[in-house]
């Protein structure tokens, strides 16, 4: 026996179909047909959310045990019931085992863990905002124009401490008022521009840099080294505090507003249109991926290539979806193990953190040049 399915009645032409008309867009499609395209639909969205939790899972295990390592091994073993008692002073630990852990290995997983979350997020949010998987604070320039500034600042009027911090942030502010004036309107109108206009600035900067360099004294060329390389291993825990109070403020408010980062993606007549004003949308991310980029490069220096790297991955991880809370994670476990390798992965050499991301990163981003164009 055949029954007649074809959908013409009211309600079922979805939105503005109040008129009794149907909508074009399903006349003659049966219902059968269209109970399985919407079966399709939910189990599609059931897949990707089930992945999406396996791998925020994956990721969270994965910075857990890259802490551990970070804090129990290297050239100096801690053991887990003496990690306990130095952290919460339940005892007496021999050895200068509580010295090596609270100077040494502790700040660095934690201000590690901090830089990754806070480039992670700041790079998938650039990527976002211009659609291009280029973007990102390094190659704009934002990292440079917050070295530049902390090593003028350090090197040519003698400042140090709050009065480099605070340059940093300065320095990359100002990189971001140049990339939107410069690339038109705002980042996103104009992707390849932005980018264009970054890479001059990140080149000028890099010039001004050395010009700084080549006038400075021994010691404060060394000193300025640091914010060129990018390092761990002098952060202190008050420094550790301030870039803590600025990634928690900072990061729940840029993954509140990936939802509208996500509609802008779509175009800015539809973002406008579900009541998300795209210069608005990106200006408030913008200022917010200043603020995580200039604070970490004043405490960290640039560890190049983080924020580059995570979001591409985290893309890979989900399955060509973004998401910057994800590429978040991507970040921190990238920076805690690469200081991990700094320190340990060649005897007698300790490299700095920027070093051994940048020695990932370069040929990463040959790959990723390879197979944009080979798309």
């Amino acid at each position: 026996m055949s029954v007649d399915t074809r959908v013409s009645g009211p309600g079922a032409g979805g939105p503005g179909s109040g008129s009794g008309a149907p909508d074009p867009a399903l006349e003659g499609v049966a219902a059968p047909d269209l109970a399985d395209r919407a079966d399709t639909v939910r189990r599609a969205r059931h897949h990707a959310r089930r992945r999406t939790h396996l791998v925020v899972a994956g990721l969270i295990v994965a910075w857990l045990l890259a802490m551990v390592v970070r804090t129990l091994l290297g050239d100096y073993t801690i053991t887990v019931p003496d990690f306990f008692r130095i952290v919460l002073g339940t005892g007496d630990v021999s050895g200068g085992a509580e010295f090596i852990l609270m100077d040494s290995k502790l700040p660095r997983a934690v201000v590690g863990t901090l830089a990754g979350l806070a480039l992670g997020s700041s790079g998938a949010t650039f990527q976002l905002m211009a659609r291009n998987p280029l973007a990102s604070p390094d190659v704009l320039g934002l990292t440079m124009g917050a070295s530049a500034a902390a090593v003028f600042t350090l090197v040519a009027l003698d400042g140090s401490g709050p009065a480099v911090t605070l340059a940093a942030l300065v320095g990359a502010g100002l990189v971001a008022v140049a990339l939107l004036t410069l690339s038109g309107s705002n980042p996103g109108a104009g992707p390849t521009r932005m980018i264009l206009v970054g890479i001059a600035l990140s080149a000028m900067l890099t010039s001004v840099v050395h010009w700084i360099l080549l006038r400075a004294d021994v010691y404060r060329a060394h000193e300025a080294m640091v914010w060129l390389t990018g390092s761990l291993a002098s952060v202190t825990w008050r420094q550790i505090s301030l870039l803590l109070v600025v990634v928690a403020l900072a990061l729940p408010l840029l993954l509140g507003a990936a939802r509208e980062l996500h509609l802008v993606e779509l175009g800015d007549d539809l973002a406008a249109g579900v009541g998300a004003p795209p210069r608005a949308v990106r200006a408030r991310a913008l200022l917010l991926v200043v603020l995580l980029v200039a604070a970490t490069t004043s405490v960290c220096g640039p560890i190049s290539f983080v924020a580059f790297l995570s979001g591409p991955i985290a893309r890979r991880l989900l399955g060509g979806r973004a998401s910057i809370g994800t590429a978040a994670l991507v970040g921190a476990v990238i920076v805690v193990l690469a200081d991990f390798a700094g320190a340990y992965a060649l005897p007698d050499v300790n490299l700095p953190v920027g070093v051994v991301t940048g020695l990932i990163g370069a040929p990463f981003l040959l790959w990723l040049l390879t197979r944009e164009r080979s798309a």
